[in-house]
This record gives structure tokens, C-alpha cells and sequence, in this order.
């Protein structure tokens, strides 16, 4: 039975080194990678099929409605299919083209009923800070996928490594105790695989399930870093349960955001208790999105239609007064100043007059989240 694992990153060496160690290790194995660099000025995706002895086929394809990716997902499916009907494939592993994120492809490839083996993230320690930090656009480094790509190099960088359970790491001089003790808390609960040490091919059929990948990423559930302190590098956790000032958190969201390298979390506002805002930042950029209702808002009967894991993590964070409501974010950077962050955070919930004044006088607390949050 063919399996497909899917090896992804911004490092496009490390990625590489870990995709060759794959095909030296599976016997029976390929590799498929689709180039999107060249696709605005020729209108195609380059496709490349190598094993261990070299490059076994090439082609193109053409742009699907002015989008490299799309043109990938299209392509990418009747490549696997052949793979699958020839007999002769053990595993297929997807490169996927340096800013392409894992979560889109996996769930192409696992709606076209192929198994997942895995979902890798390759990664160089020494490019782990640089990369976080840049908040270049991917248009201007040449890395957009297409026209319309308004990622930037630092949050693309996040999501590929934090969707990953496996993270390939490349051996790299130039990587220090800071680098490494940064990639421990940024995902602690990736399995960390030494691409030269030759562990990676059994992580590979381990097996991937997309829906539940999907639903950890969820910023209601998702398994956030824990209070961590080491080689200079430090992961702050901040909760409380009391609503955020809308005016004194807009006022207070560039020092929030340029604080750390990363920070991610969930959050509500006072004038829109019921709405579960994600905060996702990195690159000194911040993207902040509703997510839906806490579930403190919903009528009993709708939570069954409420997938279970996100019923068990409202259940564990669950406040006699707030439900499921909180603010929990947490934020990971070499030097990290807590007390700063736990002072400006705290002088951004309402006071205590506030408080008692009650929801209804929370309504007309509007700022210019209410401009964000309507686009």
C-alpha cells in the first residue's frame, strides 16, 4: 500500500537533506517536488519525480487561475495515483515548494483517500530566529505562491513549523544553545529527528490523521507552550479570566506584538464577550481573527454539533462565571521581559469599576477592533 509523507519548510536545504536521507533509507521510495519560482513568468509549475539514483521524470503544468498552488493541488493528485496503480511505490514523498504550508496539501492528498505517513517540517536551528523574525512579504522575496499572496516570510514560517508533529533538524555549526532551546518551545511536542542519524524513516509511516490536525489548530484548543526558561530563550504564559479593554488594548497591541518573536493565544474583548478572538503574531506582525463563539455563549442543544476535542478543552478551562471565556496567550523570544509583559497585559483588562459596571455598559466600549474585525 502506498503512503505519502508530505516535507515541507522555508529552509529549502534542510528540506532537501531531509527528503534524500528518505529516499537513501526507503527502499521503494520517491520523490516529488513541484517548483513554483518560475510560474509567473511562464505560466507553469515545474514538476520534478526523483528516487535515490536521481531525477527519474520531469514536466509541467500550467497555472490554475493564476495560482501556482493550485496548479499543484490539481497536478499532485494524478501524480500519486500513478504512483499508487504502478505497484512499485512503498512511499511517496511530497516536496512541497518553499512557502507551500502542509495543512493544504495534507488535506488534498488525505480527501483523494491516500494514507498519510507523516507530516515533516524540515528545519536548520541556526535559520529558526532569523526566519521568525522576518516580516518581509513573501511577494518580495520572490516566494509567493500567488498574485494574490499576502503572506509574510515570518507567519508562513510558524505555521509550517508548528502544523508539523515531526521536525526533521539538520546539523548546523552555526546553531547554538539559544537556537535549539528556542525550537524546544516553540513546539515541544514535535518529535525532533536528527536528519543525519537516519531515525526519520521510521516516523514516516507512523501514520498523520488530517481532521484531528485540523482541530488541534483550532486557537480554542490548540496545545499552546508551557512556562519554560533556558540558554537565554524564555516562554511566558499569560491567563486571566477577566474581559480585555477594547481602547486600552488597541493602544497597547504594537508593544504587545514586537515583545516576543512569536506569540499565539486566544482572547475576548468586553464589548464582544461572546466571540473567540485568535491571536496569532510573529515578524512583528499581528493577525488577530474571530473564531467563532465560546462555547459559553452557545444553547446547550448546539453542543453536539461541537467536535468532542474541542468540548474536552472547554471543560478544562471552564470558570463558574466566564464558561470557557479567557484570555490565554503565551509568548517565546530570547529575552523575554515577563514583568513588562504581565504589567502592560494586566493594564489592558478592565478595572474593577469597570467590572461591576456589567455587560451591558461593556457594549458601548468600542475601539478600532470593531473596524478589524468587520472586514
Amino acid at each position: 500500500m502506498l503512503s505519502v509523507a508530505l516535507v515541507g519548510g522555508l529552509h529549502s536545504d534542510a528540506r532537501r537533506a531531509a527528503v534524500d536521507r528518505l529516499l537513501a533509507d526507503v527502499p521503494g521510495s520517491v520523490a516529488l517536488h513541484h517548483d513554483l519560482a518560475t510560474a509567473p513568468e511562464t505560466g507553469t509549475v515545474a514538476r520534478t519525480v526523483r528516487d535515490a539514483t536521481g531525477v527519474l521524470s520531469t514536466g509541467e503544468t500550467p497555472l490554475v487561475n493564476d495560482c501556482a498552488c493550485c496548479a499543484l493541488r490539481e497536478d499532485l493528485v494524478p501524480e500519486l495515483e500513478r504512483f499508487r496503480d504502478s505497484g512499485l511505490t512503498r512511499l511517496a514523498v511530497v516536496e512541497l515548494w518553499d512557502s507551500v504550508e502542509p495543512r493544504a496539501m495534507a488535506e488534498v492528498v488525505a480527501k483523494a483517500g491516500f494514507r498519510i505517513g507523516a507530516v515533516v517540517t524540515a528545519v536548520d536551528p541556526a535559520l529558526l530566529l532569523p526566519y521568525l523574525g522576518n516580516g518581509d512579504d513573501l511577494a518580495d522575496v520572490g516566494l509567493a505562491a500567488a498574485a494574490t499572496d499576502r503572506r509574510t516570510v515570518a507567519d508562513t514560517w510558524a505555521r509550517q513549523l508548528e502544523y508539523a508533529p515531526v521536525l526533521a533538524v539538520v546539523e548546523s555549526p552555526e546553531a547554538g544553545g539559544e537556537d535549539r532551546a528556542l525550537l524546544d518551545q516553540l513546539h515541544p511536542t514535535a518529535l525532533r529527528i536528527p536528519v543525519e542519524g537516519g531515525g526519520l524513516a521510521a516516523a514516516v509511516f507512523a501514520g498523520f490523521d488530517v481532521e484531528a490536525a485540523a482541530a488541534a489548530q483550532h486557537p480554542a484548543c490548540a496545545l499552546l507552550p508551557q512556562e519554560a526558561d533556558d540558554h537565554g530563550v524564555g516562554t511566558y504564559v499569560w491567563r486571566h479570566h477577566r474581559p480585555f479593554h477594547p481602547e486600552r488594548l488597541w493602544a497597547a497591541l504594537e508593544d504587545l506584538t514586537c515583545a516576543a518573536a512569536r506569540s499565539r493565544g486566544r482572547f475576548y474583548l468586553a464589548d464582544r464577550p461572546d466571540t473567540l478572538l485568535a491571536w496569532d503574531a510573529a515578524g512583528g506582525a499581528l493577525c488577530v481573527e474571530s473564531a467563532g463563539p465560546w462555547l459559553a455563549s452557545l444553547p446547550d442543544a448546539a453542543w453536539e454539533m461541537v467536535p468532542p476535542l474541542r468540548r474536552a478543552a472547554a471543560a478544562l478551562d471552564w470558570h463558574p462565571e466566564h464558561g470557557d471565556r479567557c484570555q490565554h496567550l503565551v509568548f517565546t523570544s530570547p529575552g523575554l521581559d515577563r514583568d513588562g509583559l504581565a504589567e502592560l497585559l494586566g493594564s489592558c483588562l478592565l478595572t474593577d469599576a469597570e467590572y461591576a459596571a456589567g455587560r451591558e455598559s461593556w457594549k458601548g466600549l468600542g475601539s478600532d477592533f470593531d473596524h478589524l474585525l468587520e472586514v
